[in-house]
């Protein structure tokens, strides 16, 4: 028997984590339903989705409008007429200290982040029981679990991501057919550090160990056939997580003083607002081009300082109990 073909919704397909996973579903056969703010992104990634062997409309829609989401969701409904999978891949962040961002940036953040995805699960999930199945995929971050000092904004959408998940799959746990997965990597590489608004007098950069994009596809692709609540992806993110759980605020504030140093010594640049309020005018495709042969041969140096620094924490942490 021929199995068929999922259909699948991805948003903030115009470039990154969203057009590479858009074009690992077209690699399976996939019929698919592109929805961004960039046109120009849009037509690129479909092009590619069609290239790899899927077929792929696209429909720009701003995710920040509610309004404009339920009619993109009633539409790629009744396109591919049902929806396997929807893959919530909206995302933009500012950086800087707080009070060195305007106001107008860390709210457009929030919105983009965190009421956008809202947004879609709210125009999705009556799609969903209806059909009395479906999975709603949410790009998250490590950053749902520790503090980002200089991404204040990002920090409070990512954190607010991860317990409106967690309210969701309450909320769902009698309907085994629906399911609501998180998707946590660590940094990425792609062309969202471009995009990004930035206030920190400096260039801004990846540290070493940063993912493909592709690798954060593939771990989506996955969670159309077996889905689960949390997927965490990067080796230093469990430990990060284990840090935070038993040494609250010392991962902030290791990483404040990480930024703090890292402006002062980078490359100088712009104050700028990013793509935070407008689209890129040109495809800008799904790799951000930064993982340089030192920076990959420096990760697994990465992954084992962090795993230390949370058997550390771990330690600490065991050490107060019992006392």
């Amino acid at each position: 028997m021929t199995r068929r073909a999922l259909r699948v919704v991805v948003t903030g397909a115009s470039s990154g984590i969203g057009a590479a996973t858009a074009i690992a579903f077209a690699r399976q056969g996939a019929r698919l339903v592109l929805g961004a703010r960039g046109e120009a992104g849009l037509e690129d990634t479909a092009q590619r989705c069609r290239g790899a062997g899927g077929s792929a409309e696209v429909l720009a829609v701003d995710v920040t409008d509610a309004a404009a989401v339920a009619d993109f969701a009633a539409t790629a409904r009744d396109r591919l007429g049902g929806i396997d999978l929807w893959f919530s891949c909206v995302g933009a962040g500012v950086v800087g200290k707080y009070a060195d961002v305007p106001i107008a940036d860390h709210r457009r953040v929030i919105e983009t982040n965190l009421v956008s995805h809202m947004n879609e699960a709210h125009a999705v999930l009556p799609i969903f029981l209806a059909q009395d199945r479906g999975t709603w995929v949410n790009m998250i971050s490590v950053g749902g679990f520790f503090a980002t000092p200089f991404a204040a904004a990002y920090a409070a959408s990512k954190f607010g991501l991860r317990g409106f998940s967690e309210a969701l799959r309450g909320e769902l746990s009698k309907k085994p057919g629906i399911h609501v997965c998180d998707v946590y990597p660590t940094f990425v590489d792609t062309p969202g550090i471009d995009h990004a608004g930035n206030y920190t007098g400096a260039r801004l950069s990846l540290p070493p160990g940063s993912l493909a994009p592709e690798t954060v596809a593939k771990a989506v692709v996955r969670l159309a056939r077996r889905p689960r609540p949390t997927t965490v992806l990067g080796a230093p993110a469990l430990a990060l997580k284990l840090g935070q759980f038993a040494v609250p605020n010392l991962g902030a504030a290791m990483m404040n003083g990480f930024m703090e140093r890292w402006s002062a010594k980078a490359d100088p640049g712009e104050d700028t607002r990013g793509t935070l309020f407008d689209p890129p005018a040109a495809p800008s495709g799904t790799d951000g081009g930064r993982r340089h042969p030192e920076q990959r041969r420096a990760a697994a140096a990465t992954a084992a300082g962090a795993a230390a620094i949370g058997v550390a924490a771990l330690g600490a942490w065991l050490w107060r109990r019992r006392r």
